[in-house]
């Protein structure tokens, strides 16, 4: 039979890929989704042909990491052999204006659904592997570079402190209770999927804007942080890796190569053709009130235990975006007759 996986954010970035390719593994794959006035499945609308259970391809279950009582329900349906929980106020910069929401979906959440499947499996006598979306952010402030499984976590954003609240959570379930429990801490992984309002894609979505006269500035904050960037597909494989493994553990999931934000704004404005500094404004608004300069992770032990490696370099990141989003911007400019 084939094995049953359920993914929390399975409309985000992370959550769309990883159910492609748990569906190309053969899986029966759920994907748990907010209720909201519109739907907001476009990055998985062509894994999808309906709603619960009996519906083709990815089946999806309406459900939030607010309400404990809800992920018990979808868990004694679906039954899952594997849970990725990837569901988050993910960006950090808006944590800082929603602290106690932050906090309550990325490490109550986490906590919600740790104690459902810990209940599950008690009075269903299964063993369900489980999944943790971890950030490099927990790191936050640290003296040790590259960081890995053992660098000591000093979170500097709502979001951070509620990831390192998930984590230890996660370890803790798998230490007193024996669950099969993985966190994986990934470094920033982008895509043509990521959302607009993340820098990276801020910035191709922008660029590209401004290329074809659509937009005629791009407003950033901290252009000097440093980040570990790599391509979410890669990513979603390491998650899956992990819970194929005989005993659960920790994972750095990373390239090793940092890069600033104006690095990355360089290459992308670089590939059309643009001065970047002719349209580029620094607005206070989108700095944080505790910045983290730098992050580089060190993803040796995914090398070694999982055989995991990243495959999409940083420049070839960068131009999958950039061509991605300039023909989001060509279909714009032909919506608008020009």
């Amino acid at each position: 039979m084939a094995k049953i996986a359920l993914i929390t954010g399975v409309t985000g970035q992370d959550g769309s890929y990883l159910a492609e390719s748990l569906l190309k593994k053969g899986y029966e794959v759920h994907g748990m989704v907010r209720r909201t006035s519109s739907f907001a499945t476009g990055r998985i609308d062509h894994l999808r042909s309906g709603y619960g259970a009996g519906a083709q391809g990815l089946q999806l279950h309406y459900g939030d990491l607010g309400d404990g009582t809800g992920i018990r329900r979808i868990i004694e349906q679906v039954r899952p052999d594997e849970v990725y929980n990837l569901a988050a106020q993910s960006h950090v910069r808006i944590s800082f204006d929603q602290p106690e929401y932050t906090a309550d979906v990325v490490g109550l959440g986490t906590l919600r659904l740790l104690e459902a499947l810990r209940d599950h499996d008690t009075r269903r006598n299964r063993a369900t592997r489980f999944y943790q979306a971890g950030s490099s952010e927990m790191f936050g402030k640290v003296a040790e570079t590259p960081q890995r499984e053992s660098t000591p976590f000093h979170p500097r954003s709502p979001y951070a402190c509620a990831k390192v609240y998930g984590h230890m959570q996660t370890r803790n379930y798998r230490e007193a209770y024996g669950l099969f429990a993985c966190n994986g801490i990934l470094f920033n992984h982008e895509s043509p999927r990521r959302g607009e309002n993340f820098v990276t894609r801020k910035i191709t979505r922008s660029a590209t804007r401004i290329k074809l006269g659509l937009q005629d500035k791009l407003a950033l904050g901290n252009l000097e942080a440093r980040r570990d960037w790599g391509y979410a597909g890669d990513y979603v494989e390491a998650m899956w890796m992990m819970l194929q493994q005989d005993q659960p553990d920790d994972y750095v999931i990373a390239t090793g190569e940092e890069h600033s934000v104006q690095e990355f704004l360089e290459r992308a404005f670089d590939q059309l053709k643009l001065e970047w500094s002719k349209y580029v404004e620094i607005d206070k608004r989108f700095l944080r009130p505790a910045e983290v300069e730098r992050l580089i992770g060190d993803a040796g032990k995914a090398r070694k235990v999982l055989g995991w490696r990243p495959r999409v370099n940083f420049d070839a990141l960068v131009t999958m975006m950039v061509e991605s989003d300039l023909e989001l911007a060509q279909s714009e400019l032909r919506s608008r007759g020009q």
